[in-house]
């Protein structure tokens, strides 16, 4: 394994390029302006990034929309696009490293998950969407010999993909991989906190073979660049994912202009259940704190509400905090750490916040409950359990998203999905139990998108991630499910003599 001097050492080495990448080429915005991206566990400028607007987004969109209807790509045979799309995922796993090593620079996220699981699964993922390019077929109405009636499905067009700082290079993938797959051309708008993966990637994928115009990156902020997503009348489908209240602007957008389809995969609040029946709590302690703590919490399907029984919550409690121990706080490039650093000072300071009012509520704090390794000028918070919280405190109602867990005691099973599906939110959940009857019932009663049972997760690449209720609409990520949204249904009825 790489060292942590040795990462140190390739940081410094770096060639940041915050340019945008659209129609093919790097480029600077049209107003020449840049913004400053900040390594969040020094508070240092990493690079100087292009301030795109209006203009570039005109820009990007018109040329997508050229090579859309040209052919080039959305006409091209389903074996040529599922090539291009493996040399693609070729490409980021032969540039991993340097991709995690920007990823863990940018977002503060540990080394040893960029180079882990994020950059291999973002590869996956591309690699995986492009087995489908060839593998599914159209149809065939029962109309009768009379007619020959066909359904087909053709891309949308032009798809506007607004992704979250937490995986940068993961959800590029999610949306990208099926959206290119079945032939649109993309306009990606990056979190302003973290473009550089997706602007490297944006490198990567005109080497392995797409043509201009098919994908480009338009970099800035949300009032700026994704707002003009948003409104762009020659945009047919914006696919965002991040907070709940921007994925309701983005309905907006669409609704005040041209009806484009929207995409939102947005926030969630989601509970662990630990049945009564369940005899090791050693397991389910070592799943509970990943679900609660990877990637510092700042992750929209983390198990940030535990509802147990309060026959066992001390003990569950005692052994969390035990496996919380071997979590370490510090320097992202250091494979060690479990814990970086959170995306921003905003952030920071809001995640704090969240945690003093708990403590205002009532909640009692169990471990935790402070910022850390201020020395850095960066932005660590202590991982924080809190035990003693009802299910009316606003720790265990609004998103933290920070690495942030509640304790709730249930009386009876019936008391537990009640507490567990009361929330706007219906993104994830997990359920532990010993008992098969349990895991069928229990878990078709909690409103969620996902449950897993008896562990935590989201599934893998074949099977669809989304929300119920205020945390997703119109669609998912992932699996064979992902190609439909970014298609138009067609039916051709040709009448026979």
């Amino acid at each position: 394994m790489t060292t942590h001097q040795e990462w140190q050492r390739q940081a410094e080495q770096l060639s940041l390029d915050g340019r945008a990448f659209i129609a093919g080429q790097r480029c600077n915005a049209a107003s020449n302006e840049t913004f400053a991206t900040l390594n969040p566990s020094t508070g240092k400028v990493l690079a100087d990034i292009a301030k795109c607007d209006a203009k570039d987004v005109d820009r990007a969109v018109g040329a997508a929309r050229e090579a859309f209807e040209s052919g080039v790509w959305s006409k091209a045979a389903p074996s040529h696009r599922k090539a291009v799309l493996q040399r693609l995922a070729q490409l980021i796993d032969e540039h991993a490293e340097e991709l995690a090593l920007l990823e863990a620079l940018e977002a503060g996220k540990p080394i040893s998950e960029c180079m882990g699981l994020d950059i291999p699964e973002s590869a996956a993922c591309i690699r995986w969407h492009a087995e489908v390019t060839d593998k599914r077929y159209d149809a065939l109405s029962p109309s009768g010999s009379s007619v020959v009636s066909m359904i087909t499905r053709e891309p949308i067009g032009v798809v506007g993909a607004v992704l979250p700082w937490n995986f940068p290079a993961l959800m590029l993938a999610w949306k990208i991989g099926p959206a290119l797959s079945v032939g649109n051309s993309v306009i990606v708008k990056p979190a302003e906190q973290t473009s550089l993966s997706t602007l490297r990637i944006a490198d990567l994928a005109l080497e392995a073979g797409l043509p201009s115009g098919v994908f480009s990156v338009v970099t800035g902020f949300g009032e700026g660049a994704g707002q003009a997503l948003g409104v762009h009348v020659d945009v047919d489908l914006i696919a965002f994912t991040g907070s709940t209240e921007t994925g309701k602007r983005f309905l907006r957008y669409s609704a005040d202009t041209n009806m484009k389809r929207v995409v939102l995969e947005c926030g969630g609040k989601n509970p662990q259940v630990v049945l009564p029946d369940v005899a090791n709590l050693d397991a389910v302690a070592e799943q509970a704190v990943a679900a609660a703590f990877w990637n510092m919490g700042e992750n929209c399907s983390a198990g940030s509400r535990i509802l147990v029984h309060k026959s066992q919550k001390a003990e569950l409690l005692q052994k969390m905090q035990a496996v919380l121990e071997g979590w370490k706080t510090g320097d992202p490039l250091d494979p060690d750490v479990r814990l970086g650093s959170l995306i921003e000072e905003a952030h920071y300071r809001k995640v704090l916040s969240h945690i003093e009012k708990a403590k205002a509520e009532g909640a009692h704090v169990a471990a935790g409950g402070n910022a850390t390794l201020t020395e850095t000028g960066g932005w660590f918070v202590e991982p924080t359990i809190f035990d003693s919280v009802t299910p009316e405190m606003s720790i265990a109602r609004e998103e933290v998203f920070g690495p942030v867990v509640c304790f709730i005691e249930y009386a009876d099973i019936d008391e537990a999905v009640r507490i567990a599906n009361d929330t706007c939110y219906g993104l994830a959940a997990s359920l532990w139990t010993d008992n098969v009857n349990n895991a069928h019932k229990v878990a078709a009663r909690i409103r969620a998108g996902t449950v897993t049972v008896n562990c935590f997760g989201e599934g893998d690449l074949s099977t669809p991630f989304g929300g119920f209720k205020q945390s997703g609409f119109g669609g998912r990520d992932k699996s064979v499910y992902a190609h439909d949204q970014y298609c138009e249904l067609k039916t051709t009825w040709l009448k026979l003599d």
